[in-house]
């Protein structure tokens, strides 16, 4: 995760440790609201993100699930000290980056299979 994790510091203009929390944040609440065999595809060509994921006691422990699970992400972000710009730049800059390692496919059936989640990236 560590291209990652660069990636964002430099586009969003913030520390690597808060870009590697984000990061954190973004995953386990998609590992606790997608499907698990939609994310099991993610994992298989992100497998550095299963690390990213145990560190914050996701692997589908319920942190973000329910219907609130994207605004309790994006409140999870927001007290983690980002800004709403850099929400969305975080936010942005891991699903290009998840598209590029996963591809687009794999990606956008992901987002689509968490009701509401397309509103938000």
């Amino acid at each position: 995760m560590g291209e990652l994790i660069d990636r964002i510091s430099a586009q969003v203009g913030i520390g690597r440790e808060l870009a590697d929390k984000a990061v954190s944040i973004i995953l386990n609440f998609l590992n606790d609201a997608a499907p698990p065999d939609k994310m099991a595809k993610l994992l298989e060509s992100l497998p550095e993100a299963r690390d990213a994921i145990t560190s914050e006691g996701g692997s589908g422990g319920g942190t973000f699930g329910g219907m609130m699970g994207a605004m309790g992400a994006m409140s999870a972000l927001s007290e983690a000290g980002l800004s709403m710009d850099q929400i969305r730049g975080v936010t942005k800059e891991t699903v290009v980056y998840a598209k590029e390692k996963a591809g687009a496919d794999t990606v956008d059936d992901l987002i689509g299979s968490i009701p509401g989640l397309s509103q938000f990236v």
